[in-house]
């Protein structure tokens, strides 16, 4: 049988003075979720803690974790994922202080031989398998369109002006449409990061790969990541979840 070990670790960091990050890890590892929220004042505060309380729940009554199928999950995953987003919109315009708040989240759910992940906005989820790091998920921001459509190249958008404009997040009228859901097998050896754009504001694709591959210990390997987002000069909260198969 396979296992799995987590870390975790969300900080205000050093620029912030209220964290608008939200870590969640399922007691059972069933389901980990990362969220990063905005909006003025504490509104990304409300909105990612929002959206992990409402999409751990909506996961806990949605999903057959033990004998599920991909399509019960991605019909579980887009439901949860749906009624956050509706939820969060809904607050915004009942409420002045929260008005166009939103919040990005990745998640990965354990289904014991499978994994499935995805998200919506600019958190990302990596996998360190067989010496390399990849990057999973997709961002939804105008960069990533524009290095799609060709307009930019991809190292340029780490610097662009437009990199943490999101055209997709919950509290979005598109933030509701669908994820993307992503299907892994559980290999030994496997690692996988979730993490706010904290943490790619301060350390670079080569270091989380440096860092995510040393030792054995994923609290560690969090701590380590999250360390080297600060010394990099990030400005953001900064997010970082560890799983080690």
């Amino acid at each position: 049988m396979v296992a799995i070990r987590h870390g975790s670790v969300c900080i205000t960091g050093n620029f912030r003075e209220n964290n608008e990050d939200r870590c969640l890890a399922d007691d059972q590892q069933r389901f980990f979720l990362v969220c990063d929220g905005m909006g003025g004042q504490a509104a990304g505060e409300k909105a990612s803690e929002l959206a992990t309380e409402l999409v751990a729940k909506k996961l806990n009554q949605l999903v057959p974790f033990e004998s599920a199928t991909a399509e019960q999950v991605r019909e579980a995953v887009n439901k949860s994922i749906e009624h956050a987003n509706l939820e969060i919109m809904a607050l915004g315009e009942i409420e002045p202080e929260y008005h166009k708040m939103g919040t990005t989240i990745v998640f990965l759910l354990n289904l014991g031989d499978r994994l499935y992940m995805g998200g919506v906005g600019d958190s990302r989820i990596y996998l360190y398998r067989g010496g390399k790091l990849q990057q999973l998920t997709k961002d939804h921001s105008l960069t990533q369109a524009l290095v799609e459509a060709g307009t930019i190249k991809p190292e340029e958008a780490a610097t662009h002006r437009f990199r943490n404009v999101l055209f997709r997040y919950l509290g979005s009228k598109e933030g509701g449409d669908g994820v993307d859901l992503i299907e892994k097998s559980l290999e030994p050896g496997d690692r996988y990061l979730l993490c706010s754009d904290g943490v790619m504001d301060g350390a670079s694709d080569d270091q989380l790969q440096e860092l995510i591959s040393s030792g054995d210990d994923p609290q560690r390997a969090a701590e380590n990541i999250v360390d080297a987002a600060l010394e990099g000069g990030s400005r953001d909260n900064i997010t970082c979840l560890t799983i080690f198969v």
